[in-house]
């Protein structure tokens, strides 16, 4: 399997038997799976990461599928599962390979799979994500903690975002208040004071709208260094039709995806625009977005840590900072943390935490009614 060319080439520590977990995650931006290699001891150490691009069809059902909108029947639902399970089992496989490290150095893997639909509010709650983790179980032979998201809604919570509490772990600071801002598919902040409560919720869009729309006008996946975004303009009417969306008023806990998200979301609030000025319409629209919810939840914050893919996008990474004066608006490489693999590496943690009997949600942030340990464990 050929991997994209982002990665970490650090060797990993030799550790003791069991002493590695192998993360995995598909995020909204379905833009490929990023596969990381943990160590925990002494300290929180990336050893290893790569992202491994989908095949093409696969790409293309995950996408289609993922619409609010899409009608999918059962069995196509079941299949994909399957196929996201295999497709999950070869990447920790070749990853493994890629990495020079024997099945025997990894406890386990933790795996979030792929979001489908995402409704912790309906009548009937639930968090969906395919990628059938006893396939990957079966076919790597490694124990596997997947399905971490649904305790969480069965306890009254969003079910995401999920990450806060590894964030939380490994860049909290006494010295000062931070806020850690995942740019995926969807923008989540979480929160961290000196002192005090840990909070953390989605803001609205990041990358997956700008993606999807460099994609129909331009044919591109991604805008590479927003260079479609910058031969366009701020369109102020766009702009307050788009933040006009009910969900941006909503207080935390909150949480959205793909499935609401969408071009077809975008498209009743269109009229006329040129599609350069969309994109750079959807670019503003992330970084007011994430402004307004840090100045409201933080306003004495002095650092925003940038991870996701976004942070390689220098104009929306420049109007976080033009629009958060006095805040430090920087990469969690500065603290020596891959942006592109913090999630894989979180849920690596989170399969730790489940092993260990440890909750791994924060009720502050999800809304659930206490700590929960989350996932259900695959064995070997």
């Amino acid at each position: 399997m050929a991997a994209t060319p982002r990665t970490n080439d650090d060797t990993p520590p030799a550790g003791t038997p069991g002493g590695l977990f192998l993360g995995l995650i598909s995020g909204t931006s379905v833009d490929g799976i990023d596969a990381a290699l943990v160590a925990f001891e002494p300290a929180p150490r990336i050893a290893f990461a790569r992202t491994y691009p989908y095949p093409a069809d696969l790409h293309a059902d995950v996408l289609r599928w993922s619409q609010a909108q899409a009608q999918v029947a059962l069995d196509d639902i079941a299949r994909l599962d399957t196929r996201l399970g295999l497709m999950f089992a070869s990447v920790a496989n070749q990853a493994l390979a890629d990495a020079g490290v024997p099945a025997a150095s990894v406890r386990a893997i933790g795996s979030h799979g792929q979001t489908l639909r995402h409704d912790p509010r309906g009548a009937f709650p639930f968090s969906q994500q395919l990628g059938d983790a006893s396939v990957i179980a079966e076919a790597t032979g490694l124990t596997t903690v997947a399905d971490f998201r649904r305790r969480d809604v069965a306890a009254g919570g969003q079910g995401a975002p999920l990450m806060p509490a590894f964030h939380a772990a490994v860049m909290h600071s006494p010295q000062e208040d931070r806020a850690v801002l995942n740019l995926g598919g969807i923008a989540n902040l979480t929160v961290l004071p000196r002192e005090g409560v840990v909070r953390g919720f989605d803001t609205g869009p990041a990358n997956g709208l700008m993606d999807a729309w460099c994609l129909r006008h331009r044919g591109e996946a991604y805008d590479r260094d927003a260079a479609f975004a910058r031969s366009g303009r701020v369109d102020a009417a766009l702009l307050a039709r788009l933040l006009d969306e009910p969900w941006f008023a909503q207080p935390p806990p909150k949480s959205t995806g793909r499935d609401q998200f969408q071009l077809e979301w975008l498209a009743s609030r269109l009229r006329d625009e040129a599609p350069a000025d969309v994109q750079a319409t959807l670019c503003e629209l992330s970084a007011v977005t994430v402004a307004e919810a840090l100045r409201t939840q933080q306003p004495g914050g002095a650092r925003l840590l940038v991870c996701g893919g976004g942070v390689h996008n220098p104009l929306l990474m420049a109007r976080l900072a033009a629009h958060l004066p006095g805040v430090v608006v920087e990469s969690t490489a500065a603290l020596g943390l891959d942006p592109d693999f913090i999630e894989a590496a979180g849920f690596a943690w989170l399969a730790r935490e489940t092993l260990a009997g440890r909750p791994g949600n924060l009720p502050a942030v999800t809304g659930a009614r206490g700590p929960r340990v989350l996932g259900a464990i695959h064995p070997a």
